[in-house]
């Protein structure tokens, strides 16, 4: 199979951006410069993947940067990763012919530099030219959870040169174990308890904190944590009253969460700086609950049994216009909850109750399709990646209940966690630091 051409568009001033293969690289400064009105991110078809190759690098730690970068790549399913132990010895310009028969498309040369930084290359192979080049500040000490941070980031920035779109590396995802709340890189490095206590953990913008529910049998709070500085607050709690599955606003603002009592189980709105609590739903003994925000916060999503089962509703967020969004999709009377909304708007995914144990499935809100997204073990819990491609879920396919990664788009699945139980996870949106 011929390579394709990671071919930039055609701009009068491309020839001036690209930069001669084997000459030296630029500065820190120069680096980062970029011609006016010169985009150097390249084409990319949705579908196909492009073969991408990591050269060794040189020098202390060059084998962490080399691997963390193929397998964030490989982790995107983006691309096809030709392994390294394939790639010819390269000592000043690659041999773009060589790599061409091995059926490369895109050389990533990386390059520990004195300073500390990383110089990254992007070679396209048919063009045989450097389409991009960027040196990275990594910070010290390596190998720590900092550095390792960075070089995600920079397997996204790459990814980005080649998508048009960030890449997801460089974020994390909390979940529940052990009563409390955990987080993990999306590499499952870096397994870390983040709360005492709590459960059902959700990302504030920017991933900057959590908030999440603490079911003690006092006041069961809803908690917010500062993950900077580990700061707690209370944001709601009442004795007697259960407050669960909370949801957080895409600016931040607003928290939704469910409060529950002997008359029944509702969704309450209230400022995330306090304020007065707003009733969403009148459930009248019944239960709804789970509730996850439109990307633009003008609408939710949320489970409620008010038909007499678990069904997936939609509506404003002053509570009115709700709309019945799965029972049309199946005509049973069974059960879907859980509900995540994808951060492009475009799907709902949800548990659905089908042959006796549970699976992840998707509804499209313009033609109402579903999609099976696994079909193994008992599958809870969806939460969307940043990518609106990825969802991470808990299954039992391995056992014990454990945090699983799929691609909604070729179904390739991976585990993240291992050890103790976990459930109950929620991706990041993508770092403030990016």
């Amino acid at each position: 199979m011929m390579p394709r051409s990671l071919s930039l568009p055609a701009w009068p001033l491309l020839a001036g951006a690209l930069l001669a293969v084997g000459t030296a690289m630029p500065s820190h400064a120069a680096a980062q410069a970029q011609p006016p009105g010169v985009s150097l991110s390249t084409r990319y078809v949705a579908g196909q993947k492009t073969a991408l190759i990591v050269l060794p690098v040189k020098g202390v730690n060059g084998d962490s940067v080399a691997t963390i970068l193929a397998r964030d790549f490989d982790y995107s399913d983006r691309f096809n990763v030709v392994s390294t132990s394939s790639a010819p010895v390269v000592n000043g310009p690659p041999n773009y012919p060589l790599f061409s028969k091995l059926g490369v498309d895109g050389i990533v040369q990386p390059t520990l530099l004195p300073s500390g930084w990383v110089r990254v290359a992007l070679h396209d192979v048919t063009k045989t030219a450097v389409l991009n080049s960027k040196d990275f500040p990594l910070p010290s000490p390596a190998l720590s959870p900092a550095w390792r941070s960075a070089m995600h980031g920079v397997s996204d920035a790459v990814e980005e040169w080649i998508t048009g779109q960030r890449g997801i590396a460089q974020t994390r995802i909390a979940f529940t174990r052990g009563g409390r709340v955990w987080i993990v890189d999306s590499d499952r490095a870096n397994v870390t308890p983040a709360t005492p206590g709590g459960m059902s953990p959700q990302w504030l913008p920017g991933g900057r904190g959590l908030v999440y529910s603490v079911l003690d049998g006092v006041r069961n709070p809803i908690m917010m944590t500062d993950l900077g500085t580990g700061s707690q607050r209370t944001l709601a709690a009442s004795p007697g009253i259960e407050h669960s599955s909370p949801a957080i606003a895409p600016d931040g603002r607003t928290v939704v969460y469910a409060r529950g009592s002997e008359s029944g189980t509702d969704l309450y709105a209230m400022p995330i700086e306090g304020g007065a609590p707003r009733r969403m739903t009148v459930g009248r003994g019944r239960a709804s609950t789970q509730p996850t925000f439109s990307p633009d916060g003008q609408r939710i999503a949320f489970m409620s049994d008010r038909s007499g089962h678990p069904e997936v509703y939609i509506s404003d967020l002053d509570g009115t216009n709700v709309e019945l969004l799965t029972a049309a999709a199946f005509g049973d009377r069974d059960y879907r909850a859980g509900p995540d909304w994808s951060p492009d708007g475009r799907l709902v995914a949800f548990q659905s109750r089908n042959g006796g144990t549970f699976q992840i499935m998707t509804i499209n809100l313009r033609d109402q399709s579903v999609k099976f997204v696994t079909n193994d073990g008992r599958n809870d819990d969806p939460s969307w990646a940043p990518d609106s491609r990825h969802i991470v879920f808990s299954s039992t396919r391995g056992g014990t209940r454990q945090l699983w990664i799929v691609d909604v788009e070729t179904g390739r699945s991976r585990q993240l966690t291992f050890g103790s139980e976990a459930r109950l996870s929620a991706w990041s949106p993508r770092l403030l630091s990016q």
